[in-house]
């Protein structure tokens, strides 16, 4: 594979920063504050999508917030919940089209964050989305839509060998 032309070059599409709470209320405010803290940016409310009665959830309820980050905040999030993670990644945490996801357990594990006894504790999950530059306009646009080249898609390995060398993260097996 070619790897000196600069539209198969990956990058980061976008990161999304998850708190899922299960309940509306105090609590959902809560994690609401703990985003905008993060991130800088207002997140939007997420909804169950399906009634289940073991978890007392109805379908429509308010259970959660997440914030999409693109380009340059996408890019210092990532390395701030990276540093949060010691900048250890699990290799399983990767799926087959190149995407990332991992969870962090506190956001007091951030630089600079400090625990508030008004707003608890805290965990997220964090997904990475990676793309390469050239070519995924065309399946998402509106006119002469047209199919991905398998040469376009980003498998596990590469998705890997971008964060070891862009993010210096130490993956475990």
């Amino acid at each position: 594979m070619k790897t000196d032309n600069p539209m198969r070059e990956i990058t980061i599409d976008k990161v999304v920063i998850n708190i899922g709470v299960g309940q509306a209320g105090d609590r959902l405010n809560k994690a609401v504050k703990v985003i905008e803290m993060l991130t800088g940016h207002k997140p939007v409310l997420t909804t169950s999508k399906k009634t289940v009665r073991e978890f007392n959830l109805r379908k429509g309820l308010t259970i959660g917030a997440k914030v999409t980050l693109r380009k340059a905040d996408a890019e210092k999030f990532l390395k701030e919940a990276l540093y949060a993670r010691e900048y250890k990644f699990p290799h399983y945490s990767v799926d087959k089209q190149g995407n990332a996801y991992f969870g962090v357990s506190e956001y007091t594990d951030f630089k600079g964050m400090k625990y508030d006894p008004e707003i608890g504790i805290f965990g997220m999950d964090v997904a990475v989305v990676l793309k390469r530059r050239g070519g995924f306009r065309n399946s998402k646009r509106n006119i002469r839509k047209q199919n991905l080249s398998s040469k376009l898609f980003i498998t596990k390995e590469e998705t890997l060998k971008f964060l070891k060398e862009k993010f210096e993260v130490e993956v475990i097996n």
